[in-house]
């Protein structure tokens, strides 16, 4: 059964029913209620840009090294803009906690994220510094060794009405509730539903103003098919209805219509082990515009 909690800085009540399912169960995100509709409408869509990704691990204290490569075609300013990622499992040799990510972006900036989970049973500290401003670093706490619950709480330097409270609560086999709060502590809440092939959700956000229902269902072990509708606020009346299919287990191919018929496409081919290639397209057809994308992940 899933369960939901985590992410800093937002406001949100959640409550996730799951049912028997085909699905992998656990605890989840309260961001990831509707995730597995988002993995047919929303992940692998290479529709703009050209990247190349390279990961390696590394024989130095198990350390994963991550190069992301922006190919711009004629840019005057940054033909191959690059940003460089880290992961030390166990940085200088220290096995209580892990350095998640150091990070070096084109323009030079610096990120730095770190967790433990040697503090106490169950619990994940986590800390991001804004190695700029440190009064803005977050700090976030879960906590999961009562069983079928899951806690959390996210921090912004020391701002009490920066911080976010979820929970979330699994009382029988088909079920989840939680709930996510920031101040002003209004929540938003949120329902999951599984049952066999069949997985639907809802989130409702912004006071309870809107509303995001979402749809799911495996018509074969190769084909699925999703759906989302939003009621409400800033993007009242949007949907997207979309499609995959595995021809083999090493070709995706996907497809989505969004509102205003914006059609985009996707393909993920796997070349060989450790070569993934996943190209897209994207057509507006009330403007006439097309946009394409190629990512080449090496691992």
């Amino acid at each position: 059964m899933l369960c939901s909690a985590s992410n800093l800085g937002s406001s949100t009540v959640s409550f996730v029913c799951r049912l028997p399912i085909n699905f992998t169960m656990g605890p989840v995100k309260f961001d990831d209620i509707d995730k597995t509709s988002k993995e047919v409408l929303s992940d692998d869509y290479q529709t703009s840009g050209y990247q190349i990704k390279a990961k390696q691990k590394t024989s130095w204290q198990g350390s994963v090294v991550t190069t992301a490569v922006d190919l711009v075609p004629g840019s005057k300013e940054c033909v191959t803009p690059a940003k460089l990622t880290m992961k030390l499992p166990t940085p200088f040799g220290c096995p209580f906690f892990v350095l998640e990510k150091l990070e070096m972006d084109k323009k030079g900036g610096l990120k730095l994220e770190a967790s433990t989970e040697k503090v106490a049973k169950g619990l994940k500290i986590e800390v991001k510094p804004e190695l700029n401003d440190p009064a803005k670093t977050k700090t976030g706490l879960t906590y999961s060794a009562l069983k079928d619950v899951r806690l959390a709480a996210d921090f912004t330097g020391v701002a009490v009405q920066d911080t976010v409270a979820e929970i979330t609560v699994q009382p029988c086999q088909y079920v989840v509730l939680g709930a996510k709060m920031k101040a002003p502590w209004c929540p938003e809440v949120g329902i999951r539903a599984v049952h066999g092939p069949y997985f639907a959700s809802l989130l409702a956000k912004e006071k309870f103003s809107t509303f995001t229902a979402s749809c799911h269902y495996k018509a074969l072990d190769n084909v699925r098919v999703a759906g989302s509708y939003v009621y409400g606020g800033k993007k009242n009346g949007t949907f997207a209805l979309g499609l995959t299919y595995s021809c083999n287990k090493n070709t995706l191919m996907k497809v989505k219509l969004e509102k205003d018929m914006v059609v985009s496409c996707g393909l993920k081919q796997t070349l060989s082990k450790g070569f993934t290639l996943l190209g897209g397209m994207k057509y507006d057809a009330n403007k006439g515009e097309r946009s394409y994308g190629l990512q080449l992940s090496i691992e």
